[in-house]
């Protein structure tokens, strides 16, 4: 289990070096001179050349790359030109939201994609599969911010059961920061079952035409047995990838579901910084969002390890 370990570490390092790149220097092709926005309303040539200097903006790119990398590994990815404070310290304010977010929005999927994708394979071609596939297609189908709309149009403002929009830290009030994330948790939640449901009824529907699932119903083991405790476990490795997949997006932020219901997580931060060309936050951000994508990945390579002991031997 180590060696696979290390030898899916090892595919990730390269993986990180490239992503770094790509960042560094897609953000040089964001509109507009960040020593410009630096410099406010002084832009004498003085000024211009003392900050071209300071953030070494005159050397070679690659060199800019590596003084930039090498702050990056150090924990210093910047200051945010329009609140001057270190990019690290406001992606730890936001990591918190989008966790949450992240956490509530897949539990959702989960509870309902994954037991409708099994009463899918289970009684397929019957009325239940009809149902559950047409659940799938209208999460698919249906826009997150018009369900976020239609939601805080029926909840909040005629029931008035859950607050329409804002965010409470879970420290500061546990139960009320739960009912802030419920609406965007199940808009996200419902398209993210959709997908899920899908491929638990694909993994499912392979593992129940295998020899050993007629086998184990031939020694006569209830349904209910042969579906949970053979078919389902070794449907789940399919399963528990996209779930990983799914979250490492959630990660990186929903920016429509976050502006709808005012989250202030990674989805609206990046909106803002691009808005206000505040570079150093769209870096750090991408960046530590790409980063728990590779790390999702390679949680999932090892679940399904586990789960299938037979995958620790693969290349």
């Amino acid at each position: 289990m180590t060696r696979f370990i290390l030898r899916r570490l090892l595919i990730a390092i390269p993986t990180v070096i490239l992503i770094s790149v790509f960042v560094f220097l897609l953000q040089k092709l964001l509109p507009g001179d960040p020593v410009l926005a630096l410099a406010g309303e002084e832009r004498d040539p003085e000024t211009l050349a003392f900050l071209r200097e300071k953030y070494r903006l005159n050397d070679p790119l690659p060199m800019q790359y590596l003084y930039w990398a090498q702050a990056a590994l150090q924990g210093d990815l910047g200051i945010s030109l329009r609140t001057r404070q270190p990019v690290l310290e406001l992606i730890g304010e936001k990591l918190p939201v989008t966790l949450q977010l992240a956490v509530m929005s897949l539990t959702v999927a989960v509870a309902i994609g994954a037991p409708m994708g099994v009463l899918a394979a289970v009684k397929k071609g019957t009325f239940w599969d009809w149902i559950a596939n047409a659940v799938a297609l209208s999460g698919l189908s249906i826009p997150n911010f018009w369900l976020g709309i239609m939601l805080i149009l029926l909840v909040s403002v005629n029931l008035g059961w859950l607050p329409a929009s804002g965010y409470r830290p879970l420290s500061e009030d546990f139960w009320q920061s739960i009912r802030t994330m419920l609406m965007p948790a199940f808009v996200l939640g419902t398209g993210l079952a959709a997908a899920l449901m899908r491929h638990t009824r694909s993994a499912m529907l392979g593992v129940l035409r295998m020899d050993y699932v007629r086998t184990a119903r031939a020694k006569g083991l209830s349904e209910r047995r042969v579906i949970l405790r053979h078919a389902l476990r070794n449907a789940l490795g399919p399963v528990v990838t996209v779930s990983a997949l799914l979250f490492g997006e959630l990660l990186a932020g929903a920016v429509l579901t976050e502006q709808i219901f005012t989250i202030p997580g990674f989805g609206k931060a990046i909106v803002d910084a691009v808005f206000n060309r505040d570079y150093a936050v769209v870096q750090g951000v991408v960046l530590v969002t790409a980063l728990a994508f590779i790390a999702m990945n390679l949680l999932a390579d090892v679940a399904q390890a586990l789960l299938n002991p037979r995958l620790r031997d693969a290349p």
